[in-house]
């Protein structure tokens, strides 16, 4: 037979109560609705990763607001800009055809400040190949980022990060890129547009 102080009890605004043991009443951290959007949320993120590795302009538009801010802090840049199609244009333009890309979100701690708005933070692992210079970056970096509600789904208002580390690199002669998927679907360089106004260099 189960013990009544075993046994979890519903409570009027859908949390739960932990068993007792210590005589304290601890609710769970989220409520069911707040973990569903949690998920939804890690989802635009992915989204937004796989994006940029796949020149996706359709994806892209998918996960920002109209009004999204941007504040990315490089080891040797800075990335700042305003607005989701400045945003796309800019991803399209610096991830192009000439570059291999990987970008992978760890970790990622959701925190709500409303119904309809959120706080993330992930850790990033990313590399970026200039395939015309033959040069690697490789590094992490602390993403900070507010999500918001928009009819329904969830979108990234903001998003800024801080590097942990960065390292650039020259690709030995006999290193060889067998496939890339950007340089099928990633711009061309007449299909680019000068976003130099949106990036800011420290050497």
């Amino acid at each position: 037979m189960v013990a009544r102080s075993e046994v979890a009890h519903a409570r009027p605004n859908g949390r739960v109560r932990k068993p007792s043991g210590s005589g304290e009443d601890r609710p769970m951290p989220f409520t069911p609705q707040q973990l569903s959007d949690a998920e939804d949320i890690k989802i635009v993120k992915h989204r937004y990763f796989r994006a940029i590795d796949t020149a996706d302009a359709a994806l892209l538009d998918s996960v920002f607001t109209d009004g999204v801010r941007v504040d990315y802090r490089g080891g040797a840049y800075r990335v700042n800009l305003q607005g989701k199609a400045t945003m796309i244009d800019f991803l399209l333009t610096a991830f192009n055809s000439d570059c291999v890309a990987m970008h992978h979100g760890h970790m990622p701690e959701i925190k709500f400040i409303s119904d309809s708005a959120a706080e993330g933070l992930w850790y990033l692992e990313d590399i970026f190949i200039a395939r015309d210079q033959m040069k690697r970056t490789i590094g992490s970096a602390i993403y900070k980022d507010i999500y918001v509600k928009v009819n329904g789904e969830w979108r990234i208002a903001a998003t800024e990060y801080d590097r942990v580390y960065e390292m650039i690199e020259t690709l030995p002669e006999e290193q060889t890129i067998t496939f890339s998927h950007l340089a099928t679907h990633g711009r061309k360089p007449e299909e680019r547009t000068d976003i130099s106004g949106f990036i800011t260099w420290s050497n």
